[in-house]
Parts: structure tokens; sequence; C-alpha cells
């Protein structure tokens, strides 16, 4: 297969772990025989630094035509610490999603077994985790109307039928590929707009009898997934809500570096990790590498190349049962591997294991 395929790498951390990204692919697509292409382009504060855009037009051109978006992730401490700046890095993010029209984004979550001691978890809680976040990506308070002066602000959490109505259609598909079990997350009891989710999940859930469906408030999600993560399978939730639960479930895995997704839609898909873009050790070789690895895997799944994502999956799991890992899940007192021996070991071990 051709593949074109537009590479963001954004800031902080950003250049660093797709590099690994675009490594294993590139070690897949030799031993599969695909042809992909590269073309890169700017993103987040680096944009901004250069067109005074976070996603200029020329990004979205490179996006727009490419068969996919390989993307690291934005950031800059200097606009975290001026909540007055009207340009921000991670309007490109928002830009990207909504000009592309990625309105679910697709998050797995799973317990590694070789790192379920990393786990602020009790073992036997995360032992055995495996479930999906589908949060709404293009509605919500991110996307509402804002307003904001010295002394008051406002931001307009806004959702249609027609928004809500698409996104459970997706978490609906997921749930038939896996265990047949979604659980929609929201906050009807106070929040109107999770009023209206609720009743058009609960009238999609009769024309899915096939899946079985439950509901549960945010607040409650939020403390069944610390204390008991094997009940979910699949779950969605609306935009700021899916933010913050997919945040958490990083305790599940141990590392937030272990976490891909995936943002569909209309247009362009785009496969990033779930991570920011940490700019404090920007150049230091200690990022975790394998969320962005692992986003390729799903962009080959995206492509039907189940065989390619495989092999990512297996290379990955190699490395951490071999213990080839960055600090943030190397067991403790053991010999730890910078982002670009973690990544080149990865991008060797799919060369050589699946050749023939």
């Amino acid at each position: 297969m051709k593949l074109n395929i537009a590479v963001l790498p954004g800031d902080g951390i950003g250049p660093e772990i797709i590099e690994q990204g675009v490594a294993a692919m590139d070690a897949v697509a030799g031993v599969f025989g695909h042809d992909i292409t590269y073309k890169r382009a700017l993103c987040g504060a680096a944009a901004i630094k250069k067109t005074g855009n976070p996603f200029p037009e020329e990004t979205y051109d490179v996006c727009r035509t490419s068969d996919a978006v390989l993307f690291a992730a934005v950031g800059e401490s200097a606009y975290d610490n001026d909540p007055t700046a009207k340009v921000r890095p991670e309007q490109g993010l928002l830009a990207m999603r909504k000009q592309l029209g990625l309105y679910a984004n697709i998050r797995p979550v799973k317990a590694f077994a070789h790192l379920v001691h990393k786990s602020p978890l009790k073992d036997e809680l995360v032992s055995g985790a495996d479930f999906v976040c589908i949060r709404e990506l293009t509605g919500g308070m991110y996307f509402g109307e804002k307003y904001q002066d010295n002394d008051t602000a406002t931001d307009t959490n806004r959702y249609s039928r027609h928004e809500v109505e698409r996104i459970l259609r997706v978490a609906y598909a997921y749930a038939r590929r896996r265990r047949g079990h979604l659980t929609v997350v929201d906050k009807a009891n106070v929040l109107a707009t999770s009023r209206l989710w609720r009743q058009v999940a609960r009238e999609m859930a009769m024309a899915n009898p096939d899946v079985i469906t439950d509901y549960m408030y945010v607040d409650n999600a939020a403390m069944r997934m610390l204390t008991e993560p094997t009940f979910f399978d699949v779950l969605v939730t609306e935009n700021t809500f899916g933010d913050i639960l997919t945040d958490e479930a990083s305790c599940i895995s141990g590392s937030m570096g272990l976490l891909p997704s995936a943002s569909v839609g209309e247009g362009t898909p785009v496969f990033e990790p779930v991570h920011g873009s940490w700019p404090q050790a920007a150049g230091q070789d200690i990022a975790n590498p394998l969320a962005q690895i692992l986003s390729a895997a799903m962009l080959f799944e995206h492509f039907g190349l189940e065989a390619e994502g495989a092999a990512i999956r297996r290379a990955v799991d190699a490395s951490i049962d071999a213990g080839v890992t960055t600090p943030d899940i190397a067991p403790d007192g053991s010999t730890h591997y910078g982002t670009r021996a973690v990544g080149a070991w990865i991008a060797s071990y799919i060369s050589s294991a699946n050749k023939g």
C-alpha cells in the first residue's frame, strides 16, 4: 500500500518522540512492502513562532491532502504561565480537529502485565484492565462561545442531537467489536447538555439491543475507573469529561507515555499520544516514545492493516518484557534507556522478528 502521511512534531518532546513513531512505521513498511511518503508541517508554538498562527493554512493543506496525520504534542511553558495570551499552542490542536471534522477520539487503555507494579493502584485492581474511551471531540465547552474580563468569565457548553448521535454510533460500533458493553458517562443530574446525552443514548440503546448499555455520572465514573477498572469495556462521553477521564486512566497503565489515540471523523484521521509536550524534558532523551509508536500501530489498523499494527504491538510488548524502557516505566534500580534507544530497539525488533 502507498500511504502519504503528514508528520506534525509540534513542541517540547514532540520532535523526539515522533521520530520513533516514524522509525517504527518505516520498519513495518520494509517488512510488509509498503511505500510511505512523509510530509512535515508546523503546529503549536513552533508554528506561532514562524507564522503567528498555531495551525497555519499550509499545515491544514498538508493534513487535508494526506491519508493520515501522525501528530506528537503542542504546548510551551511560556504560554502556560501567561493566561492573558490571545494566541496559544493548544488552539492549533483544536483548529486541526475542527477543520478536519474529527469528532471522535479513540483512546484504548490497557494494563501491561510487566508494568502492573508501576501503577499507583493495587495490582489486583488493574490486572486485566482493557477498555476503550471514546471522547466527543468538536463540541462542548472547548468550542462554545467564550467571554472573559477582569472579573467574569464564561464558557458555553453546547451539544446538538446530531453531535450526540454520531459519537454514540461510533461507540456502539466499538462495543459490538469488543465485549458488547457500553457505558455512557454524563452529569445528567445537573447539566442540561448531559440530559440531552442521556435522552439520546436511551433512544439509541433500544435500537442496539445486542449491546449492554449502562449510564454513569462522571464523578462516579472517575471513582469506578480507579476502584474497578475491569468493569469497563467501552466508555463514551463528552469533550471535557473525556479529556479528564482519559488522563486519569493513565494511572491504570502506569504512565501517560503508554496511551495512544486516534481522532477520526469526516476528514483525514489523526494519530497521537494522549500526553502533552512536557517542555521541561525537551532535548533530554528521556521521554517515553511508546504512546507515539502505538499511535502508529493504530494508524495502520485504521487502514485495515491489522498484521502491521500487531507487529508494532508485539515489538512494544517485547521491549517492556526485555526492560528496554525509558525512566518512567523502568523497574526500580534497573538500567533504563533513552528515547532514541527505545525507538531504535523497537524498529530493529520489527525488522528482525518479521523476516520471512
